[in-house]
């Protein structure tokens, strides 16, 4: 999950500002347990396109 969609409980702004230590806590926390927190969904489906046709095509070129 990315965290510039989270909004805090506690100042009621985005995770991804940092407004309050809680928000800065949390913006932490998430960044530390993922490594693809910061990339959003388009950059995630377009590493998966570019492995999928790297296999693709090492599949192509074995047979």
């Amino acid at each position: 999950m990315t965290y510039d969609r989270l909004v805090c409980a506690n100042c009621a702004a985005p995770v991804s500002e940092g407004r309050c230590p809680v928000c800065r806590a949390n913006r932490e926390r998430l960044q530390q347990e993922n490594l693809f927190a910061g990339l959003n969904p388009m950059t995630l489906i377009a590493l998966l396109a570019v492995l999928i046709a790297a296999v693709a095509l090492l599949a192509h070129q074995t047979a």
